[in-house]
């Protein structure tokens, strides 16, 4: 079998992948769509991951690929309707992304609740005239309420997190019924009644178009002046001109972002918006976490060139 591994991998996961394939490891670029349409016929099996363009287009021909493995949880980069078609199997890696991202969400929290990018760029600036008592007034997290959008496995993980670390009250709002929790919080079916009692917002939802643009303006107006926005889901969840609009007016108090609707680009308005945290998509980036991806990925190849059904089978 042909491998081609779309991005460069941690030591530990390309000395696993070397020792079961002759695999080829391309730079830090994301395929476009041609180079996407090339690789399928070039390749068994493909390990992508996001920004690699496997777009309706890049399906069109006669693919050799038979199972595109990917790199992380979320695959809306794939056109999966049209791998489907193509009868190429789709898998991802969703257990072993959690903690991490998890994690990310809550220091996002932390740094917007309590001003802690302001202060650094203070600092770096030169502008810090020292101590004083009214300087760079933040809010605690002790004792808020958190409201969760989408309460999956990493949404249950920061709601844990909140509520046991921070004694925080969870509210969330998830398409689905949700029950059996292991910590007390309260369900939403209204979107908007649920970011009303939240003082900090955190989009956790799956990408895709069924979540493209679903915190625009009205969701930003019902979250309120007195509270803030995470994202650590997909950029293109939450409208960036609405976002920029919104910190720009006052109409929520901060925003937290580890990912942005068009990345690499961030909106020049959104880098000087001194109410905005900003991380360039940090959530899973940590070596434990990053080797745990590609091992998972390649034990789906591995179950598929055995003939098996693999574990995090999309379709």
């Amino acid at each position: 079998m042909k491998l081609l591994v779309t991005r460069p991998m941690t030591p530990r996961a390309t000395a696993a992948i070397r020792a079961q394939f002759e695999a080829t490891f391309r730079d830090n670029t994301p395929l476009t769509e041609a180079e996407a349409r090339q690789a399928l016929t070039e390749y068994d099996v493909i390990l992508p991951t996001l920004g690699d363009a496997f777009t309706a287009g890049a399906f069109a021909g006669q693919p050799r690929c038979r199972l595109l493995a990917n790199f992380g949880a979320g695959y809306n980069h794939i056109d999966i309707a049209a791998a489907r078609a193509a009868g190429i199997t789709v898998t991802n890696t969703p257990d072993v992304v959690t903690n991490a991202t998890a994690d990310l969400a809550l220091a996002l929290m932390l740094m917007v609740l309590r001003r802690a990018s302001e202060g650094e760029r203070l600092l770096r600036e030169g502008q810090w005239s020292g101590w004083n008592p009214t300087q760079l007034l933040g809010h605690e997290m002790s004792g808020r309420t958190v409201g969760i959008i989408g309460m999956g496995r990493i949404g249950k993980a920061i709601a844990r997190r909140c509520h046991l670390g921070f004694g925080m009250d969870v509210a969330f709002f998830n398409r689905s019924i949700i029950s059996a929790l292991e910590i007390p919080a309260r369900q939403f079916q209204d979107l908007h009644q649920m970011l009303a009692v939240s003082d900090v917002a955190v989009v956790a939802v799956p990408g895709g178009s069924e979540t493209r643009g679903l915190i625009g303006a009205p969701e930003l107006r019902a979250l309120g002046s007195d509270s803030c926005l995470i994202n650590i889901a997909r950029g293109d969840v939450v409208d960036e001109e609405d976002l920029i609009a919104a910190l720009r007016d006052g109409i929520i108090a901060g925003a937290g972002l580890d990912v942005y609707a068009r990345e690499p680009h961030v909106p020049q308005a959104l880098l000087d918006a001194p109410n905005a945290t900003l991380l360039p998509h940090l959530g899973t980036a940590t070596d434990e976490t990053r080797t745990r991806m590609a091992l998972r990925a390649l034990d789906n190849i591995l179950a598929v060139r055995a003939g098996q059904r693999p574990q995090d089978l999309v379709v």
